[in-house]
């Protein structure tokens, strides 16, 4: 007997099918029937009949007819939504879709498998197992250690041993011993109690880093979870079942505890969960409809599942690939942005960079040099003002070097330390298999990512910084020699005024955004954890910084496009022409 799975205002319920004849509306009037035989209400209908409704497929959204037989139009166990007209939902209603589900109705599983061993992970393989370019599996050796570290959980549950998180309480109920025949009933309290997050669920990219990452340090074979488990995560990581995590609720010293929390009562078939194929829905169905059993937890599985700073750590990863990708295009935009204004490049010689050896300086320099001097393509713009009376540009394009390399380096310096939070074991207690014992400490505590990001967002900030105040002068006159705000017919239209405007209120909301939140603490859990990093919020709004920096830039491209129209037909370098037809291949020049 075929079964669909209806979502109807925010529940979600199985409705079989004894006939593949029945209709789509059939399947739509059953699915309202049910949900007002569950409420005391009625839910507000006198009846099924009055009811008017549309349906449309969870996977993409597309709308279903009414008259279609389900037999031709669903597979079996497919995902629906009913959506009745006129509903206004709460503001705590759960849609079906994330945003953005046009990116995730090409969803394709993939065919190619990254092996973890929790040692050699690299940031920009994180994030491609956050696009869902590869599936998951474990290297053999990290199944022995995990084998041999979960013998020792065994025999600890055996000998009846006193060890925290494992034989007692958590937080201040350390001292609070549980009977064994309590323990898996613990590791399920812990998981629920402590899904205490709010706000906006992540997106599945970032869900799936944070899934992936959390594999990724229990392959390490320190957290004491069973070899049958991590297996079974790993089932759930490769059919792209994803839990629903809301983004706000750690404070990222006993590890993120929330998030990762939100994410384990999935993987045991609580809560919510998205799959491509189901869109939100109550996890046992998203897993059932996958093939996949909710996981049993053994004694320490819960904690073991919970206690790290993936959270953090994964979006620090997001972070610091995207600020490597924004960096390299603010040098290729502040040179063409040069050329505009018609700067000398001088100031890029190697023998200024050489007496002053930091290497994202010279880096820089280098870039600016292969963008805008070389025999083999030369600029007709800059060669239009080779004996100009100008000795030198000012700051925001003669130091870009200077103020661009130091980004460069704390980009690099910011990786290295994700990295190697990434790969590295971050649970508490944790199990030495060799000493045949567990040792409680505190690498849960997220101080190392938490002032790393705060760093990065300092650091990226000044991109945008100085990109503000580059479109400054590309739109003043009396600095570009352009046409004021680089439109023809001013007054009768603004050009880049208030793309101006956008720039510098983005600016200034990084301003407030680079304070640092690891500069704050609030005791928690009865003063157990009296110290703590603020860390998840020092990822999300690194983040937000970047993001913003993006936007910037993006908007002093445009304007440097559109001021080279004003230079034609004079042509810049090789490269830069490259950048502008790019540029106008998506966006049109203006014709103001």
């Amino acid at each position: 007997m075929p079964r669909y799975t209806v979502h109807v205002r925010g529940e979600w319920l199985a409705v079989p099918c004894l006939s593949s004849t029945n209709t789509i509306g059939w399947l739509g009037k059953e699915a309202v029937r049910r949900y007002m035989k569950n409420k005391p209400d009625n839910g507000g209908f006198a009846s099924v009949e009055e009811v008017k409704f549309y349906i449309r497929r969870c996977k993409g959204l597309g709308l279903l007819d009414l008259d279609d037989t389900v037999g031709d139009a669903l597979e079996d166990n497919e995902f629906v939504e009913v959506v009745i007209e006129g509903d206004i939902m709460s503001p705590d209603f759960i849609p079906s879709q994330p945003e953005g589900v046009h990116l995730y109705s090409k969803y394709r599983e993939p065919e190619e498998y990254i092996s973890l061993d929790g040692n050699s992970l690299t940031t920009e393989d994180l994030v491609n197992l956050g696009k869902g370019l590869y599936k998951i599996k474990l290297t053999p050796e990290a199944e022995a250690k995990v084998k041999k570290s979960r013998e020792v959980i065994e025999r600890i549950v055996k000998e009846q041993t006193v060890v925290y998180g494992i034989t007692t309480g958590f937080g201040k109920f350390a001292r609070t011993v549980i009977p064994n025949s309590n323990l898996r009933e613990l590791q399920v309290n812990l998981v629920r109690s402590h899904s205490a997050g709010v706000g906006k669920p992540l997106t599945p990219e970032r869900t799936r880093m944070l899934l992936a990452l959390r594999i990724n340090v229990l392959a390490k074979g320190y957290s004491g979870i069973s070899l049958e488990t991590l297996e079974q995560v790993i089932e759930v990581f490769n059919a792209s079942c994803l839990p629903y995590i809301p983004e706000k609720g750690t404070v990222g010293a006993s590890g993120d505890l929330a998030p990762l929390s939100h994410l384990a009562l999935g993987l045991i078939g609580e809560g919510k969960m998205w799959s491509p194929k189901s869109g939100w829905a109550d996890a046992k169905y998203v897993l059932e409809a996958h093939g996949l059993k909710p996981i049993t937890l053994k004694p320490k599985e819960g904690l073991a599942l919970i206690n790290g700073t993936q959270m953090i750590t994964s979006l620090g990863c997001e972070a610091v690939e995207r600020a490597g990708a924004i960096a390299r295009q603010a040098d290729i935009i502040a040179a063409l942005t040069l050329e505009v204004l018609k700067g000398t490049t001088r100031a890029f010689d190697t023998d200024i960079h050489a007496v002053r050896p930091h290497q994202g300086q010279a880096e820089v320099a280098f870039r600016f040099r292969s963008l805008l001097d070389s025999d083999h393509h030369p600029s007709e713009i800059a060669e239009s003002h080779r004996f100009c009376d100008r000795v030198q540009d000012a700051y925001t394009m003669r130091c870009c070097p200077q103020v661009h390399g130091i980004v460069n380096d704390t980009i690099a310096f910011v990786k290295d330390i994700i990295t190697t939070e990434i790969n590295s074991a971050t649970d508490n207690p944790m199990v030495f298999a060799e000493r045949q014992e567990t040792i409680s400490g505190g690498n849960f505590h997220g101080e190392y990512p938490a002032k790393a990001l705060d760093y990065l967002a300092i650091g990226v900030h000044e991109l945008a910084a100085i990109s503000e105040r580059r479109i400054e002068r590309l739109c003043n006159p009396s600095l570009s020699e352009l046409p004021a705000f680089l439109v023809t017919e001013g007054g009768l239209n603004s050009g880049f005024m208030i793309a101006h405007c956008t720039a510098a209120a983005l600016v200034s909301e990084n301003k407030a955004l680079c304070h640092p939140s690891s500069v704050d603490s609030l005791s928690t859990s009865a003063a157990t954890e009296d110290h703590v990093s603020m860390g998840g919020w020092a990822a999300r709004k690194a983040l937000r910084v970047i993001e913003h920096v993006e936007q910037v830039l993006a908007i002093e491209l445009l304007a440097a496009c559109q001021g080279i129209e004003f230079l034609r037909p004079l042509r810049t370098t090789t490269p830069l022409e490259k950048v502008y037809d790019l540029v106008r291949s998506v966006v049109r020049c203006g014709k103001w």
